[in-house]
């Protein structure tokens, strides 16, 4: 496919449904086959790569690696708070799609990935309070025991970023080319 053909709002907007999608049945998942009757992880695990990627239930009431901006306005409710910063954090980001160049589809489709990750764990926190979390992935023990535990919503967001991030870049190198 042609870069020009992924460059296209209505990819894009696809491009955010099934990211929400896939983001939401595999956390669907992960709490079926890992949660007790009463939601609480099982505290079991299923390697996928041996004990370098696994798949274990896990919450997050916090943010990115479960730190607590949150704990800046106390008074407000988690789930209000990051559903405000959520609103604010589309906002500004269909800004920004808006105003990028129109032949810049790389970071175009960054912001779709965005999006869609943000609006995947906001589903999460509006529907029951916290982020259902499930991918842990081991590294060198030298640098940290475990890499904190995310899903498919924070995989779009950091791939998303990259892409926008590298996007002029990448539409350089590919312009010509197919992908």
């Amino acid at each position: 496919m042609p870069v020009k053909k992924i460059n296209q709002p209505l990819v894009h907007a696809a491009i955010v449904l099934l990211g929400i999608f896939a983001d939401q049945a595999s956390k669907f998942w992960a709490v079926a086959r890992f949660a007790s009757e009463d939601g609480t992880p099982r505290h079991e695990y299923l390697p996928m790569i041996g004990t370098f990627l696994r798949f274990q239930l896990d919450y997050n009431e916090g943010a990115a690696f479960s730190s607590r901006p949150q704990e800046i306005i106390p008074w407000l409710h988690p789930t209000l708070f990051f559903g405000l910063l959520t609103v604010i954090a589309i906002g500004g980001l269909s800004y920004f799609y808006r105003s990028l160049p129109k032949y810049d589809g790389f970071s175009r489709l960054g912001v779709a990935m965005i999006l869609s990750g943000a609006l995947g764990n906001l589903t999460d926190r509006l529907h029951i309070g916290k982020v259902v979390d499930f991918i842990s992935v081991d590294f060198p023990d030298a640098l940290m025991q475990r890499w904190p535990t995310f899903n498919v919503a924070d995989s779009l967001v950091c791939v998303g970023v990259t892409l926008v991030f590298l996007g002029p870049s990448l539409y350089k190198k590919f312009s010509h080319a197919s992908i």
